[in-house]
């Protein structure tokens, strides 16, 4: 049986969240999980970095290409109705398409290898790119409030209702299709920026839908009804935007998921020959992890470090840099 250093046992199955940072349940935890999903997926992750980048590129191409189509199909009814809802959501829709370019941008700069200045690489270039979609989702949503609060001070005829719904309808699709792409890839590679930029589609979605009830309420005779909910629906996305916040500061901080270190801890404490494991360290850069670990042993230190690393890399495969320390314990 091995001692650990960390004060608590390992979880033998890779997956305990018996942690402090439980996450709410009912409709709160129904929601909690739409809008800020985990950014990894351990049992699923990709193992190779270059792929890993590919895959999130590839994401990123095609949920881009999909938002372009249906904000010039929004954008279209818009000339034509004067709905500022369906305004404020195109405008939602048009920032999410060009939120993926510095995204992009960080993918690529983190396949390229580390100088002698960036030592650690460019990975963290992506999280760099996430506060600049939370930036983006503000100034969207602070346009929004600006353009409804103002349609209410000066209220106009909505023509073309019916197209409005319409069009929310597409957002909605379109914009769910994005999101469920974006955070299922996110996942797979442990990016947080870019399950960030799916839930920036979700939110998008349900604001769509919020369009939809706008159109709605002008139809049941209820006309400031549309500029309304464009407020509402900008006051949501700042709601919102505190959990992505909160998520992309954590990574820019090194703050680590426990659960990973609970399976690094997993993956050492059967290793042959640790008798203690003293200290694990992890963090993310962009969406690899790397981290180091002392262990005390009073067998082979080099084939023991050997081991360590090589049963780390097996149960995480984010993983890239794991270097183990091993202080030999000498005497009785």
């Amino acid at each position: 049986m091995h001692g650990h250093g960390h004060g608590h046992s390992p979880s033998h199955d890779g997956h305990d969240h018996d942690h402090d940072h439980e996450h709410p349940t009912g409709l709160k935890g129904f929601l909690y999980g739409l809008f800020v999903p985990h950014s990894h997926d351990a049992a699923d992750a990709i193992d190779d970095a270059m792929e890993a980048s590919s895959a999130g590129i590839r994401a990123l191409k095609i949920s881009m290409a999909i938002l372009l189509v249906t904000t010039i199909l929004q954008a279209v009814v818009v000339v034509f109705s004067g709905s500022v809802a369906l305004l404020a959501d195109t405008v939602h829709n048009f920032s999410d398409a060009l939120t993926a370019v510095p995204l992009w941008v960080a993918f690529a700069l983190g396949r390229r290898a580390a100088t002698r200045r960036y030592t650690y690489g460019f990975g963290r270039a992506e999280d760099l790119a996430g506060l600049f979609i939370v930036f983006v989702v503000l100034l969207s949503a602070i346009v929004a409030a600006w353009q409804s609060i103002e349609r209410i001070l000066n209220p106009q005829p909505l023509h073309n209702i019916g197209w409005v719904i319409v069009a929310g309808v597409i957002g909605f699709l379109g914009n769910e299709a994005v999101a469920i792409y974006r955070i299922r890839v996110g996942r797979r590679i442990g990016s947080a920026a870019l399950v960030t930029d799916g839930v920036h589609a979700r939110t998008d979605g349900f604001t769509s839908l919020a369009v939809v009830l706008g159109g709605l309420g002008v139809l049941a005779g209820f006309p400031l009804a549309d500029p309304i909910v464009g407020v509402l629906i900008s006051i949501a996305i700042f709601v919102l935007l505190i959990g992505t916040v909160r998520s992309i500061g954590r990574r820019l901080l090194d703050g680590i998921e426990p659960e990973l270190v609970e399976r690094a801890e997993h993956a050492l404490s059967h290793v042959e020959g640790i008798d203690r494991i003293d200290r694990i360290r992890l963090r993310w850069v962009g969406h690899r992890l790397e981290g180091d670990a002392i262990v005390s042993t009073a067998g082979d230190p080099a084939l023991v470090s050997a081991a360590a690393e090589a049963s780390a890399r097996g149960h995480l495969h984010n993983l890239d840099e794991f270097l183990v320390a091993v202080r030999p314990i000498t005497g009785g």
